[in-house]
């Protein structure tokens, strides 16, 4: 992990604005979540979390995340922000998704960005990881830090909640 130097924090700073702006999108209930992946100063994919589409049948945002069963490894009905800024890449620009930067932000319930926590999802990190992304960038309250995918993956795997 590393922490972004000064003259970086603008260009990453105005990143994070960025994938604020899609995360307000989100039609989840229970958080508000946008990524975006970045390549040579382009966003070439963007995403936020909600229901797959087409199926807002399947939403179950307001329950409670221990309702599931224990074998239930994501306990969301949502399409994470992450997945589908990749996705939207592969789609949209596949041959720019090879390192490439991911950006992530998360919005408290006033519409504000918060601060993120530990790398925790092994979804999200493996899939960044299959298809060449570079780096997660997350927005913490000691700074911005950019992890290589392959740390935040080990980390991730060694969350503990």
């Amino acid at each position: 992990m590393k922490h972004q130097s000064d003259s970086a924090k603008d260009e990453t700073l105005y990143y994070i604005e960025e994938a604020a702006q899609v995360a307000k999108q989100a039609t989840c209930q229970r958080s508000k979540c946008g990524s975006i992946v970045v390549k040579y100063g382009e966003v070439i994919g963007e995403g936020f979390n909600s229901p797959p589409y087409g199926l807002e049948s399947q939403r179950r945002c307001e329950g409670e995340k221990n309702d599931y069963s224990p074998k239930v490894t994501d306990k969301t009905c949502c399409v994470h922000a992450e997945q589908r800024a990749i996705m939207d890449a592969l789609r949209r620009n596949a041959e720019k998704i090879l390192g490439s930067r991911l950006y992530f932000i998360r919005l408290n319930e006033n519409g504000e960005k918060e601060f993120a926590g530990a790398p925790y999802c092994t979804i999200c990190s493996k899939m960044a990881l299959d298809v060449g992304i570079e780096e997660f960038v997350l927005w913490h309250q000691e700074g911005i830090r950019a992890y290589g995918i392959q740390e935040y993956n080990t980390l991730s795997y060694a969350y503990q909640s």
